[in-house]
Protein backbone atom coordinates (compact mmCIF):
# COMPACT_ATOMS: atom_id res chain seq x y z
CA UNK A 1 0.00 0.00 0.00
CA UNK A 2 1.78 3.56 -1.25
CA UNK A 3 -0.36 6.44 0.09
CA UNK A 4 1.68 9.68 -0.54
CA UNK A 5 1.30 13.18 -2.00
CA UNK A 6 0.53 13.36 -5.71
CA UNK A 7 3.86 12.88 -7.24
CA UNK A 8 5.04 10.58 -4.31
CA UNK A 9 2.21 8.21 -5.23
CA UNK A 10 3.75 7.19 -8.54
CA UNK A 11 6.45 3.94 -7.95
CA UNK A 12 9.13 5.66 -10.15
CA UNK A 13 11.57 4.81 -7.25
CA UNK A 14 11.21 1.25 -6.40
CA UNK A 15 11.66 -0.22 -3.66
CA UNK A 16 14.27 -2.11 -2.55
CA UNK A 17 14.90 -6.14 -1.35
CA UNK A 18 14.86 -5.53 2.58
CA UNK A 19 18.93 -5.72 3.86
CA UNK A 20 17.24 -5.98 7.12
CA UNK A 21 15.40 -9.20 8.97
CA UNK A 22 12.15 -8.53 9.01
CA UNK A 23 12.38 -9.67 13.06
CA UNK A 24 15.36 -6.95 13.62
CA UNK A 25 13.08 -3.92 11.85
CA UNK A 26 11.39 -1.83 14.95
CA UNK A 27 7.81 -0.82 14.16
CA UNK A 28 6.48 1.88 16.25
CA UNK A 29 4.71 5.16 16.50
CA UNK A 30 6.68 8.23 15.67
CA UNK A 31 7.49 10.56 17.75
CA UNK A 32 9.19 14.15 17.60
CA UNK A 33 12.87 13.05 17.64
CA UNK A 34 12.37 10.66 14.75
CA UNK A 35 11.66 14.04 12.20
CA UNK A 36 15.72 14.01 11.50
CA UNK A 37 15.88 10.62 10.42
CA UNK A 38 12.40 11.22 8.55
CA UNK A 39 13.76 13.53 6.73
CA UNK A 40 16.98 11.69 5.39
CA UNK A 41 14.08 8.82 4.19
CA UNK A 42 12.03 11.74 2.46
CA UNK A 43 15.28 12.63 0.49
CA UNK A 44 16.75 9.15 -0.37
CA UNK A 45 13.36 8.25 -1.78
CA UNK A 46 11.75 11.51 -3.21
CA UNK A 47 13.38 14.66 -5.52
CA UNK A 48 13.65 18.03 -3.39
CA UNK A 49 10.44 19.00 -4.70
CA UNK A 50 8.43 16.12 -3.78
CA UNK A 51 10.12 15.33 -0.53
CA UNK A 52 8.35 16.49 3.16
CA UNK A 53 10.27 19.02 4.78
CA UNK A 54 11.01 19.53 8.68
CA UNK A 55 7.53 21.53 8.77
CA UNK A 56 5.28 19.04 7.50
CA UNK A 57 6.69 16.08 9.40
CA UNK A 58 6.23 17.78 12.18
CA UNK A 59 2.64 19.03 12.01
CA UNK A 60 1.83 15.35 10.89
CA UNK A 61 3.26 13.73 14.37
CA UNK A 62 1.47 16.17 16.35
CA UNK A 63 -1.63 16.36 15.17
CA UNK A 64 -2.31 12.32 14.58
CA UNK A 65 0.37 11.08 17.36
CA UNK A 66 -1.54 7.27 16.61
CA UNK A 67 -1.65 7.75 12.81
CA UNK A 68 2.30 8.09 12.09
CA UNK A 69 4.29 5.07 11.89
CA UNK A 70 7.99 4.85 11.06
CA UNK A 71 9.41 1.38 10.56
CA UNK A 72 13.42 1.31 11.81
CA UNK A 73 16.41 -0.70 11.31
CA UNK A 74 18.80 -1.48 14.12
CA UNK A 75 20.82 1.40 13.57
CA UNK A 76 17.78 4.21 13.81
CA UNK A 77 18.01 4.85 10.14
CA UNK A 78 14.61 5.37 8.59
CA UNK A 79 13.18 2.50 6.63
CA UNK A 80 9.53 3.80 5.85
CA UNK A 81 7.06 6.12 7.00
CA UNK A 82 3.14 5.89 6.99
CA UNK A 83 0.89 9.14 7.92
CA UNK A 84 -2.56 9.23 8.24
CA UNK A 85 -5.82 11.12 9.59
CA UNK A 86 -9.34 10.86 10.20
CA UNK A 87 -11.89 11.82 7.56
CA UNK A 88 -15.66 11.83 7.17
CA UNK A 89 -16.97 10.78 3.33
CA UNK A 90 -18.47 14.35 4.45
CA UNK A 91 -15.63 16.17 3.77
CA UNK A 92 -14.22 13.55 1.20
CA UNK A 93 -17.18 13.60 -1.33
CA UNK A 94 -16.64 17.83 -0.91
CA UNK A 95 -12.78 18.05 -1.32
CA UNK A 96 -11.77 19.17 -4.76
CA UNK A 97 -8.48 18.58 -4.29
CA UNK A 98 -5.55 16.25 -2.78
CA UNK A 99 -4.39 19.02 -0.33
CA UNK A 100 -7.81 19.64 0.82
CA UNK A 101 -7.72 16.06 1.88
CA UNK A 102 -4.06 16.07 3.17
CA UNK A 103 -4.01 19.16 5.27
CA UNK A 104 -3.42 18.94 8.98
CA UNK A 105 -6.55 20.04 10.92
CA UNK A 106 -6.73 20.36 14.47
CA UNK A 107 -10.03 19.38 16.14
CA UNK A 108 -10.25 16.71 13.94
CA UNK A 109 -12.75 13.82 13.46
CA UNK A 110 -11.94 11.23 16.01
CA UNK A 111 -14.29 9.89 15.91
CA UNK A 112 -15.04 8.97 12.38
CA UNK A 113 -14.05 4.84 11.11
CA UNK A 114 -12.34 6.27 8.08
CA UNK A 115 -9.09 7.26 7.43
CA UNK A 116 -6.91 9.29 4.34
CA UNK A 117 -3.80 7.90 3.70
CA UNK A 118 -1.70 11.20 3.82
CA UNK A 119 2.02 10.04 2.35
CA UNK A 120 3.53 6.32 3.09
CA UNK A 121 7.68 6.25 2.24
CA UNK A 122 9.75 3.67 1.62
CA UNK A 123 13.10 1.92 0.58
CA UNK A 124 12.22 -1.34 2.09
CA UNK A 125 9.18 -3.70 1.09
CA UNK A 126 9.98 -5.65 4.31
CA UNK A 127 9.64 -2.60 6.23
CA UNK A 128 6.43 -1.87 3.98
CA UNK A 129 5.23 -4.98 5.34
CA UNK A 130 6.12 -4.57 9.04
CA UNK A 131 4.51 -1.17 8.87
CA UNK A 132 1.00 -2.71 8.20
CA UNK A 133 1.47 -5.61 10.69
CA UNK A 134 1.79 -3.35 13.13
CA UNK A 135 -1.05 -1.09 12.39
CA UNK A 136 -4.30 -3.38 11.73
CA UNK A 137 -4.34 -4.56 15.11
CA UNK A 138 -4.68 -0.43 16.02
CA UNK A 139 -6.57 -0.30 13.65
CA UNK A 140 -9.43 -2.42 14.78
CA UNK A 141 -8.99 -2.06 18.42
CA UNK A 142 -9.78 2.26 17.64
CA UNK A 143 -13.39 0.93 15.36
CA UNK A 144 -11.35 2.08 12.11
CA UNK A 145 -12.87 0.57 8.86
CA UNK A 146 -11.75 1.73 5.99
CA UNK A 147 -8.86 3.89 4.34
CA UNK A 148 -9.05 6.12 1.48
CA UNK A 149 -6.34 7.67 -0.62
CA UNK A 150 -6.30 9.63 -3.70
CA UNK A 151 -4.04 8.34 -6.22
CA UNK A 152 -2.64 9.25 -10.07
CA UNK A 153 -3.58 7.51 -13.40
CA UNK A 154 -0.22 7.51 -14.93
CA UNK A 155 -1.81 6.03 -18.29
CA UNK A 156 -4.63 8.65 -18.69
CA UNK A 157 -2.45 10.90 -21.07
CA UNK A 158 -1.45 8.02 -23.58
CA UNK A 159 -5.10 6.62 -23.61
CA UNK A 160 -6.59 10.03 -23.90
CA UNK A 161 -4.43 10.16 -27.13
CA UNK A 162 -6.46 7.41 -28.63
CA UNK A 163 -9.90 7.91 -26.84
CA UNK A 164 -9.81 11.70 -26.89
CA UNK A 165 -13.76 12.48 -26.42
CA UNK A 166 -14.23 9.34 -24.00
CA UNK A 167 -14.38 10.51 -20.02
CA UNK A 168 -11.62 9.78 -17.90
CA UNK A 169 -13.56 8.02 -15.40
CA UNK A 170 -14.58 5.46 -18.21
CA UNK A 171 -10.32 4.81 -18.29
CA UNK A 172 -10.45 4.70 -14.65
CA UNK A 173 -12.91 1.75 -14.34
CA UNK A 174 -11.37 -0.27 -16.99
CA UNK A 175 -10.00 -3.40 -16.39
CA UNK A 176 -7.88 -6.26 -18.05
CA UNK A 177 -8.16 -9.62 -16.75
CA UNK A 178 -10.00 -8.27 -13.65
CA UNK A 179 -7.48 -5.63 -12.79
CA UNK A 180 -7.29 -2.13 -13.38
CA UNK A 181 -6.37 -0.96 -16.81
CA UNK A 182 -4.17 1.63 -15.19
CA UNK A 183 -0.49 0.62 -13.87
CA UNK A 184 -1.34 2.52 -10.49
CA UNK A 185 -4.32 1.54 -9.94
CA UNK A 186 -3.40 -1.93 -10.32
CA UNK A 187 -0.52 -1.70 -7.96
CA UNK A 188 -3.40 -0.01 -5.41
CA UNK A 189 -5.82 -2.94 -6.11
CA UNK A 190 -3.21 -5.62 -5.21
CA UNK A 191 -2.26 -3.60 -1.67
CA UNK A 192 -6.39 -4.02 -1.11
CA UNK A 193 -7.69 -0.41 -2.21
CA UNK A 194 -10.27 -2.50 -4.55
CA UNK A 195 -13.07 0.22 -4.30
CA UNK A 196 -13.03 2.72 -7.00
CA UNK A 197 -14.81 5.83 -5.39
CA UNK A 198 -14.20 8.92 -7.48
CA UNK A 199 -12.74 10.12 -10.61
CA UNK A 200 -11.77 13.97 -9.37
CA UNK A 201 -10.46 16.27 -12.36
CA UNK A 202 -7.91 19.08 -10.75
CA UNK A 203 -7.06 16.33 -8.05
CA UNK A 204 -3.65 17.32 -7.47
CA UNK A 205 -0.70 18.61 -10.65
CA UNK A 206 0.61 15.00 -12.40
CA UNK A 207 1.20 15.18 -15.97
CA UNK A 208 0.80 11.70 -17.13
CA UNK A 209 -2.70 11.50 -15.40
CA UNK A 210 -4.09 14.91 -16.95
CA UNK A 211 -4.32 16.25 -13.52
CA UNK A 212 -6.89 13.37 -12.70
CA UNK A 213 -7.23 11.73 -9.22
CA UNK A 214 -8.81 8.48 -8.54
CA UNK A 215 -10.03 8.35 -5.10
CA UNK A 216 -10.03 4.86 -3.55
CA UNK A 217 -11.08 2.62 -0.44
CA UNK A 218 -9.20 -0.07 1.19
CA UNK A 219 -11.48 -1.84 3.66
CA UNK A 220 -9.30 -2.87 6.74
CA UNK A 221 -9.65 -6.57 7.08
CA UNK A 222 -12.31 -7.95 9.76
CA UNK A 223 -13.30 -4.39 10.66
CA UNK A 224 -16.93 -5.51 10.47
CA UNK A 225 -16.37 -6.44 14.01
CA UNK A 226 -15.59 -2.79 15.36
CA UNK A 227 -18.02 -3.16 18.33
CA UNK A 228 -16.20 -6.73 19.57
CA UNK A 229 -12.56 -5.56 18.98
CA UNK A 230 -12.67 -2.42 20.70
CA UNK A 231 -13.08 -4.81 24.03
CA UNK A 232 -10.60 -7.53 22.73
CA UNK A 233 -7.24 -6.76 24.39
CA UNK A 234 -4.60 -4.97 21.81
CA UNK A 235 -2.05 -7.79 23.04
CA UNK A 236 -4.60 -10.37 21.63
CA UNK A 237 -5.19 -8.45 18.56
CA UNK A 238 -1.58 -7.93 17.92
CA UNK A 239 -1.01 -11.96 17.50
CA UNK A 240 -3.58 -11.39 14.81
CA UNK A 241 -1.33 -9.35 12.56
CA UNK A 242 0.18 -11.35 10.26
CA UNK A 243 -3.23 -13.43 9.49
CA UNK A 244 -4.54 -9.81 9.23
CA UNK A 245 -2.42 -8.73 6.50
CA UNK A 246 -2.62 -11.98 4.63
CA UNK A 247 -6.47 -11.08 4.60
CA UNK A 248 -5.83 -7.39 2.77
Amino acid sequence: MTMASPRRLVQDHPDRESAVPSDSIEVRLLRLGDVEALITLEQAKWDQDQAADRAELTARIQAYPRLSIGAFEPGGAALASLFMKPITTAVLSSAATWADCARVEEPHPEATGSLFGISLSSVDADAVTAIFEFFWPHALKHGRRDIYIGSPMPGLRAWRRINPDVPADVYMREKRHGLPRDPQLRYYHRKGFKDIVACKPGYFPHAASLDYGAILRGHIPLSAGAPLWRLVPLPWLKQMRRLLFRLV
